[in-house]
């Protein structure tokens, strides 16, 4: 019996950062138990993805080109290291030549039935349009992390330095407040591509399944054949 021919890897699109990324993180590739390839887009940085009015034709240029040269390494899909690039999921799927899996926000569109909330990396930038963008209802509940916290210092001001354990306080603290907030929440979403890692610990403390961008990449990554199909097409079953 012949062999199945092993899937190609899929590729990520890397923010231009330097802030520590632990296993867990989405650029990390002990992440993954599948095979991944990073791609950095030069330039762009936490600050031009995390906002509420994005230079729009500069990002979905450097994600264009990226793209391509994922795919051109061999990548049959594609995903990005951060939550707010949801915003370009139908513009970047039209243009990449394989499919595109942009945000965890992605999972919201596929509950039916069920009441979501998001925990995000800033809430004051994370706008109707991005949860548009990607299907989801607009509204959506959404707590942010702290602005002046020890998260916002590593991740959005791309600090040098992270304190888990500070970062996992903020994270379950903001996963309370929005429960509190929202008592009929029964599934949280977390936006943003870092908090991965405080997973475990926000559903030990709410006893409510948590759901996070590798979650999301495993499924799509599963969902995808050895062969590339164009974005456009394959992106519409993508989240």
């Amino acid at each position: 019996m012949s062999e199945r021919p092993r899937r190609g890897p899929l590729g990520i699109l890397m923010l231009d950062t330097r802030f520590p990324r632990i296993v867990g993180d989405v650029g990390n590739a002990a992440s993954y138990d599948f095979p991944v390839i990073f791609r950095t887009m030069k330039g762009i940085g936490s600050a031009d993805a995390v906002a509420a009015h994005p230079d729009r034709p500069r990002v979905l240029a450097a994600l264009k080109a990226n793209a391509e040269a994922l795919a051109a390494e061999g990548a049959v899909g594609l995903g990005t290291t951060c939550g707010f690039l949801a915003l370009y999921q139908d513009d970047l799927a039209a243009v990449s030549p394989v499919p595109v899996a942009t945000s965890a926000l992605l999972h919201i569109r596929k509950l039916e039935g069920r009441r979501a909330g998001v925990i995000t990396a800033s809430a004051k930038n994370l706008t109707l349009a991005h949860l548009a963008a990607v299907g989801a209802p607009v509204d959506t509940p959404v707590v942010g992390l702290p602005e002046a916290g020890s998260f916002a210092g590593t991740f959005l001001r791309n600090g040098l330095t992270l304190d888990r354990e500070a970062v996992e306080q903020e994270v379950v603290a903001a996963g309370r407040d929005l429960v509190a907030r929202h008592p009929e929440l029964d599934t949280l979403v977390l936006e943003c591509t870092n908090l991965p890692p405080y997973k475990a610990a926000l559903q030990k403390a709410l006893g409510l399944p948590v759901l996070d961008v590798l979650d999301l990449l495993k499924d799509f990554y599963s969902s995808l054949s050895g062969a590339a199909g164009g974005g456009r097409a394959a992106a519409a079953g993508s989240g």
